[in-house]
């Protein structure tokens, strides 16, 4: 068991950890921490110190952790963790890294990772990370007239134009939910970070239907690894957003990857779905909410996980709101079904159709927002990423206004994602200051010459269908070859 997995056992033990002594530090290369890369066996690096966080899935964010086993956490660990964050992970310090080893960092680059923590720093003095109130307040009432006008169409009116209407409007207020448990749970709004995930419940699992736990776990893996493959069957250090075999290959390294866990061979279902994926796209798309319903009731009641990670954490760790998900999760289906029944006027085919509407038309509204933001970027092998500001750009597209859809739309629709590049960069900034955040990071971009992307609503949806077509044709011509 690593020095992580042993930390539990420490609490027993009447040491003081803060009092670890940092004399004396054993010294590490690069390739004996590289070594150390599974949640089993996991060293990471903060500042040129080495920390042994062997097992350790009673880390507070989650098995996030471990997406950067065996490599540098030290800028993913600013961009989620409040400022004092650090000192818990003394206990943990095993040794310093020798900086000389590193060999894939020149000065250059040294100079680059300076500058763009001295950004960060710079962002904060000028109180970019810090929150209005009045903007969560305006955003929260207007969610919650959406669901009223929604509700009381749905309750009032016989006329079936009027009850599609209110479905799909439903829809769009689930959408925009999501932009708001978004918020809450990256904690831009609240310095108290309860009060983050207590709003999270709220605007999640009550009003969304999506479990916060699942939610977190899923997220802040996405946003620590971007588009990254993991480097193994075993080690979770890759992005779980893109993990979408069978039915979706981003590379034809996923669509490689996938065949070797299953013998070698890909199943007629595998060949078929894949090369006309980008056909079946968008109906994915509308398929997607029905799948996040079904693992977050799942986490919600204990009754499974999405993937081996996110069990493991839920064995170890349990719920953080064992009570109030659950409770979330079941008065959400109990609204949802008076609203679709029409509070029991209508028959049970009716409500179903009514209740596909509403939910195929939320998911497609927030799918579409999640693949302009990273489908069709690049993608990395886990074992060979970038350092962080260049993974987090080159991994992510901005979205503005275009084609007949202007920018205050794209703004509401997005929810603050529509300058994805920038809330990678700074998962902390409330949305309502991205767009002077942009000014900054575009400058910075300039600067050292790090092409960043951004394109309208419908230039981009093309790029992710011709990312699809490429990946498509690769794949064919590859199952061909292995015959």
């Amino acid at each position: 068991m690593g020095k992580g997995g042993e930390a539990k056992f420490a609490l027993s033990a009447k040491k003081d950890r803060s009092e670890v002594s940092t004399d004396n530090l054993t010294k590490y290369t690069w390739q004996q921490v590289k070594e150390h890369a599974s949640p089993a066996d996991a060293w990471i690096v903060y500042q040129n110190r080495v920390y042994d966080v062997s097992d350790w899935h009673e880390h507070p964010g989650g098995a996030v952790i471990f997406t950067h086993a065996g490599d540098d956490m030290t800028d993913i660990f600013a961009a989620f963790h409040a400022p004092g964050s650090q000192a818990a992970m003394k206990r943990f310090l095993i040794g310093e890294l020798i900086p000389e080893t590193v060999e894939h960092k020149d000065d250059k680059q040294r100079d680059f990772e300076k500058g763009y923590r001295d950004l960060r720093a710079k962002l904060v003095m000028m109180g970019m990370f810090k929150s209005n109130y009045g903007f969560y307040l305006y955003k929260q009432a207007f969610n919650m007239s959406m669901w009223a006008s929604a509700m009381a169409l749905m309750y009032y009116s016989d006329n079936v134009g009027v009850q599609l209407f209110a479905a799909t409007w439903m829809g769009l207020f689930l959408q925009q939910c999501g932009w708001l448990a978004h918020d809450f749970l990256h904690h831009q709004v609240f310095k108290n970070r309860f009060y983050g995930d207590l709003h999270g419940v709220f605007w999640g699992d009550l009003m969304q239907g999506f479990s916060v736990q699942w939610w977190k776990n899923k997220h802040n893996g996405h946003h620590a690894v971007p588009n990254l493959h993991n480097s193994s069957a075993v080690s979770t250090d890759g992005d779980p957003d893109i993990d979408t075999m069978p039915v979706l290959a981003w590379s034809l390294k996923q669509a490689q990857s996938f065949r070797e866990l299953h013998d070698g061979k890909d199943s007629g279902f595998v060949k078929y779905m894949i090369s006309n994926q980008k056909i079946f796209y968008f109906p994915i798309l509308l398929l997607a909410r029905l799948s996040w319903l079904r693992e977050s009731f799942k986490v919600a009641f204990r009754l499974g996980a999405a993937s081996e990670n996110a069990k493991l954490e839920m064995e170890r760790k349990g719920l953080q709101f064992p009570i109030l998900e659950p409770i979330g999760i079941a008065l959400h289906h109990m609204w949802m079904t008076a609203f679709v029944t029409g509070f029991g006027r209508f028959s049970a085919a009716y409500s179903i159709g009514l209740f596909l509407l509403c939910t195929c038309s939320s998911g497609f509204f927030l799918a579409i927002v999640f693949g302009l933001g990273h489908n069709g970027m690049a993608t990395y092998d886990a074992e060979s990423r970038p350092d962080f500001w260049k993974l987090q750009v080159t991994t992510t597209r901005n979205v503005t206004g275009g084609h007949g859809f202007p920018q205050f739309f794209v703004d509401w629709f997005c929810g603050g994602l529509q300058y994805q590049v920038d809330h990678h960069l700074f998962p902390g900034i409330p949305r309502h200051n991205l767009r002077r955040t942009h000014e900054f990071v575009e400058s910075f971009c300039k600067e050292w010459g790090v092409r960043y992307h951004e394109t309208d609503m419908i230039d981009g949806t093309f790029e992710v269908l011709d990312c699809l077509d490429s990946v498509a044709m690769e794949f064919v011509k590859d199952f061909v070859r292995e015959g």
